[in-house]
């Protein structure tokens, strides 16, 4: 009886530690197989992450920065050319000159300023339209049906303005070459007028009487807008230019340093 009593304590203790044991090692078993399947989930995941994301940043980053120096060197040596085609001392202002010129740097436009017999006459002196050699050897080779006209020579254009007082202004809209000054267009323009009105011009230069067509050239000749005038003017815009381009391309250059 006491041995019975013995074996069932024994058994009775025994079997809860076998089911407890069973069970734990089941749950240790759902867990290594909970674990062993989210793995390689997590290990592809991140595998996936790591050659999309910080690989590619990386070579962003590695393009962008050889691409900025390829763009350093080709300003660079642009910057060379330009300082080495600029002029080592531009033309001096002639002293028949009889304008004062206000040039602003950065600025395409370039004023004159004059005061002729109560006069206030202005200049806009833009850049000049260039043709070089090159031009015209293409132009030759141009077939004779193609209808699109191109200067033959390199010119000027200038807005001239002759104000006196608060009256109306006469204004012309010339063009310069070398041995020549071409009068495009004229009108009165009235500071009174508002932007939203539009004035009658006249008729275009080129119908206009041949006598008054001289007699304006000759208007514009007096006060200073001669052949001697325009060709320092184009020469002074030609040397301007180079120099706005040059600050241009170091401007550039500094940005693309920052």
């Amino acid at each position: 009886m006491a041995l019975s009593s013995v074996l069932r304590k024994a058994a009775s203790r025994v079997v809860p530690l076998a089911v407890r044991a069973a069970a734990g090692s089941q749950r240790c078993l759902h867990y290594t197989h909970v674990c062993s399947s989210a793995l390689p989930v997590v290990g592809r995941s991140s595998r996936f992450l790591l050659r999309r994301s910080f690989p590619a940043s990386l070579f962003s980053y590695s393009t962008k920065a050889k691409s900025d120096e390829a763009l350093l060197k080709v300003i660079e040596s642009e910057i060379t050319c330009a300082v080495e085609s600029q002029e080592e001392q531009p033309e001096d202002t002639p002293p028949e000159f009889p304008f004062k010129i206000e040039d602003q740097p950065g600025q395409r436009i370039v004023t004159l300023h004059r005061e002729y017999q109560g006069e206030e006459i202005t200049v806009e002196v833009h850049m000049p339209d260039l043709v070089t050699g090159e031009e015209d050897e293409r132009r030759e080779d141009e077939e004779d049906d193609d209808e699109t006209e191109t200067p033959s020579s390199s010119s000027l254009p200038l807005v001239v303005r002759v104000a006196k007082g608060k009256k109306p202004a006469l204004e012309f809209n010339c063009t310069a070459y070398a041995d020549e000054i071409a009068i495009d267009s004229l009108s009165l323009k009235d500071p009174e007028d508002s932007e939203d009105q539009i004035a009658y011009e006249g008729p275009d230069f080129g119908d206009l009487d041949e006598n008054l067509q001289k007699a304006f050239h000759k208007y514009l000749e007096i006060r200073g807008i001669r052949p001697s005038t325009t060709n320092f003017l184009h020469g002074y815009m030609v040397d301007k230019d180079a120099r706005e381009y040059l600050t241009w391309l170091k401007n550039l250059q500094k940005f693309v340093q920052a």
